[in-house]
Protein backbone atom coordinates (compact mmCIF):
# COMPACT_ATOMS: atom_id res chain seq x y z
CA UNK A 1 0.00 0.00 0.00
CA UNK A 2 1.00 3.34 -0.98
CA UNK A 3 1.34 6.04 1.36
CA UNK A 4 -1.35 8.34 1.03
CA UNK A 5 -5.26 7.79 1.92
CA UNK A 6 -8.39 10.36 2.14
CA UNK A 7 -10.46 10.80 5.04
CA UNK A 8 -13.61 13.25 4.73
CA UNK A 9 -15.82 14.80 7.32
CA UNK A 10 -18.42 13.25 6.20
CA UNK A 11 -17.64 9.99 8.07
CA UNK A 12 -17.72 11.55 11.04
CA UNK A 13 -21.13 10.92 12.11
CA UNK A 14 -21.24 7.46 10.45
CA UNK A 15 -18.04 6.24 12.98
CA UNK A 16 -19.29 8.36 16.07
CA UNK A 17 -22.44 6.25 15.78
CA UNK A 18 -20.64 2.68 15.08
CA UNK A 19 -18.31 2.96 18.19
CA UNK A 20 -20.82 5.67 19.94
CA UNK A 21 -18.15 8.29 20.16
CA UNK A 22 -17.77 11.81 19.78
CA UNK A 23 -15.37 11.39 16.71
CA UNK A 24 -14.59 14.72 14.63
CA UNK A 25 -11.87 15.14 11.41
CA UNK A 26 -10.48 17.32 9.41
CA UNK A 27 -10.80 16.71 6.06
CA UNK A 28 -7.89 15.59 4.03
CA UNK A 29 -8.37 14.15 0.73
CA UNK A 30 -4.25 13.17 0.27
CA UNK A 31 -3.06 12.25 3.97
CA UNK A 32 0.42 11.48 3.75
CA UNK A 33 3.09 10.43 6.11
CA UNK A 34 3.77 12.52 9.46
CA UNK A 35 0.62 13.97 8.79
CA UNK A 36 -2.31 13.74 12.18
CA UNK A 37 -4.38 11.06 11.75
CA UNK A 38 -7.90 10.39 13.94
CA UNK A 39 -7.87 7.04 15.09
CA UNK A 40 -10.42 4.46 16.76
CA UNK A 41 -8.25 3.24 20.30
CA UNK A 42 -9.85 1.08 22.64
CA UNK A 43 -10.61 2.85 26.17
CA UNK A 44 -11.68 2.22 29.96
CA UNK A 45 -15.38 2.78 29.09
CA UNK A 46 -15.49 1.69 25.58
CA UNK A 47 -14.16 3.16 22.62
CA UNK A 48 -12.21 6.83 22.11
CA UNK A 49 -10.69 9.38 19.70
CA UNK A 50 -7.11 9.28 20.03
CA UNK A 51 -5.23 11.33 17.13
CA UNK A 52 -1.41 10.53 16.04
CA UNK A 53 1.24 10.79 13.48
CA UNK A 54 1.41 8.45 10.80
CA UNK A 55 4.92 6.76 10.50
CA UNK A 56 7.62 5.92 13.56
CA UNK A 57 11.40 6.20 12.98
CA UNK A 58 12.84 3.71 14.57
CA UNK A 59 16.48 4.29 15.94
CA UNK A 60 17.48 1.78 13.30
CA UNK A 61 15.65 3.04 10.51
CA UNK A 62 16.87 5.36 7.92
CA UNK A 63 13.18 6.52 6.87
CA UNK A 64 9.97 6.80 8.48
CA UNK A 65 7.82 3.59 8.83
CA UNK A 66 4.46 3.76 7.60
CA UNK A 67 3.27 0.23 7.30
CA UNK A 68 3.95 -3.28 8.81
CA UNK A 69 3.29 -6.52 6.91
CA UNK A 70 0.64 -7.97 8.93
CA UNK A 71 1.50 -11.24 8.63
CA UNK A 72 4.46 -10.67 10.69
CA UNK A 73 3.87 -7.63 13.10
CA UNK A 74 2.92 -10.29 15.62
CA UNK A 75 6.82 -11.41 15.69
CA UNK A 76 8.76 -8.67 15.07
CA UNK A 77 10.23 -7.09 17.78
CA UNK A 78 9.53 -3.22 16.33
CA UNK A 79 5.59 -3.91 16.36
CA UNK A 80 5.16 -6.83 18.18
CA UNK A 81 4.41 -5.16 21.88
CA UNK A 82 2.01 -2.42 19.89
CA UNK A 83 0.20 -5.13 17.68
CA UNK A 84 -0.40 -7.16 21.59
CA UNK A 85 -1.84 -4.28 23.42
CA UNK A 86 -2.32 -1.10 21.09
CA UNK A 87 -3.71 -2.06 18.25
CA UNK A 88 -6.50 1.02 16.62
CA UNK A 89 -9.18 1.51 13.70
CA UNK A 90 -8.23 4.22 11.53
CA UNK A 91 -11.39 5.16 9.97
CA UNK A 92 -11.10 6.36 5.84
CA UNK A 93 -13.07 7.25 2.33
CA UNK A 94 -10.37 5.28 0.73
CA UNK A 95 -6.69 5.02 -0.27
CA UNK A 96 -4.58 5.39 -3.34
CA UNK A 97 -2.02 3.40 -5.36
CA UNK A 98 -0.47 3.96 -8.66
CA UNK A 99 0.00 1.89 -11.27
CA UNK A 100 2.20 2.41 -14.71
CA UNK A 101 -0.15 2.68 -17.84
CA UNK A 102 1.57 3.75 -21.25
CA UNK A 103 4.33 5.04 -19.46
CA UNK A 104 2.50 7.31 -17.33
CA UNK A 105 1.80 7.07 -14.01
CA UNK A 106 -1.95 6.73 -13.39
CA UNK A 107 -3.40 7.28 -9.84
CA UNK A 108 -6.29 5.01 -8.29
CA UNK A 109 -8.91 5.65 -5.55
CA UNK A 110 -10.54 2.61 -4.07
CA UNK A 111 -13.23 3.01 -1.92
CA UNK A 112 -15.92 1.06 -0.40
CA UNK A 113 -17.98 -0.32 -2.74
CA UNK A 114 -21.00 1.42 -0.78
CA UNK A 115 -19.14 4.74 -0.03
CA UNK A 116 -19.25 3.62 3.52
CA UNK A 117 -16.22 4.25 6.00
CA UNK A 118 -12.81 2.04 5.73
CA UNK A 119 -11.44 0.81 8.48
CA UNK A 120 -8.24 0.42 8.17
CA UNK A 121 -6.00 -1.80 11.22
CA UNK A 122 -3.05 0.17 12.64
CA UNK A 123 -1.19 -0.05 15.51
CA UNK A 124 -0.07 2.71 17.87
CA UNK A 125 3.06 3.64 19.41
CA UNK A 126 2.94 6.11 22.47
CA UNK A 127 6.46 7.86 22.17
CA UNK A 128 7.01 11.85 22.88
CA UNK A 129 3.60 12.02 20.35
CA UNK A 130 1.02 9.25 19.58
CA UNK A 131 2.67 7.63 16.45
CA UNK A 132 0.66 5.52 14.19
CA UNK A 133 1.52 2.30 11.79
CA UNK A 134 -1.31 0.82 9.72
CA UNK A 135 -1.03 -2.79 8.95
CA UNK A 136 -0.84 -4.30 4.92
CA UNK A 137 -1.79 -7.90 3.52
CA UNK A 138 -1.53 -9.65 0.58
CA UNK A 139 -4.21 -8.25 -1.81
CA UNK A 140 -7.44 -9.62 -3.21
CA UNK A 141 -7.70 -10.21 -6.72
CA UNK A 142 -9.48 -6.71 -7.76
CA UNK A 143 -6.56 -4.86 -5.86
CA UNK A 144 -3.49 -7.12 -6.92
CA UNK A 145 -4.15 -5.46 -10.48
CA UNK A 146 -2.61 -2.69 -8.89
CA UNK A 147 -0.61 -3.10 -5.95
CA UNK A 148 1.56 -5.77 -4.57
CA UNK A 149 -0.50 -5.41 -0.83
CA UNK A 150 -3.42 -3.43 0.09
CA UNK A 151 -4.49 -2.42 3.91
CA UNK A 152 -5.45 -4.66 6.45
CA UNK A 153 -9.43 -3.42 6.34
CA UNK A 154 -11.68 -4.54 9.22
CA UNK A 155 -15.38 -4.85 8.81
CA UNK A 156 -17.64 -2.85 11.44
CA UNK A 157 -18.81 -6.35 12.86
CA UNK A 158 -15.71 -7.44 13.51
CA UNK A 159 -14.26 -4.40 15.72
CA UNK A 160 -14.91 -5.49 19.16
CA UNK A 161 -12.89 -8.79 18.22
CA UNK A 162 -10.33 -6.49 16.49
CA UNK A 163 -9.31 -5.00 20.33
CA UNK A 164 -10.28 -7.46 22.27
CA UNK A 165 -8.73 -10.84 20.56
CA UNK A 166 -5.49 -11.94 21.01
CA UNK A 167 -2.51 -11.62 18.79
CA UNK A 168 -2.49 -15.15 18.04
CA UNK A 169 -6.53 -15.01 16.94
CA UNK A 170 -6.45 -12.28 14.94
CA UNK A 171 -4.86 -13.99 11.66
CA UNK A 172 -8.80 -14.08 10.13
CA UNK A 173 -8.87 -10.61 10.48
CA UNK A 174 -5.70 -10.04 8.61
CA UNK A 175 -6.72 -11.46 5.68
CA UNK A 176 -7.83 -9.14 2.65
CA UNK A 177 -11.27 -8.12 2.28
CA UNK A 178 -13.41 -9.75 -0.23
CA UNK A 179 -12.90 -8.00 -3.72
CA UNK A 180 -16.99 -7.17 -3.89
CA UNK A 181 -16.66 -4.49 -0.79
CA UNK A 182 -14.20 -2.44 -2.70
CA UNK A 183 -14.66 -0.08 -5.95
CA UNK A 184 -12.15 1.40 -7.80
CA UNK A 185 -11.44 4.39 -10.02
CA UNK A 186 -8.84 6.62 -11.54
CA UNK A 187 -8.20 9.19 -9.11
CA UNK A 188 -8.46 13.22 -10.16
Amino acid sequence: MCGRFSVQGNIAPQVSEAFNIPFSVESNANLSPSQQVATVTKSHSGFAQTNSLWGIKPDWSKKLLINAQAETAAIKSTFKHAFESQRCLVPCNGWFEWRTEEGKKVKYFFEHANKLPLYMAGILFKQEHNELVTLTTTPNPKCAEYHKRMPVLVYPENTDYWFNATSEQLTPLLLPVHEDVIKVSKAE
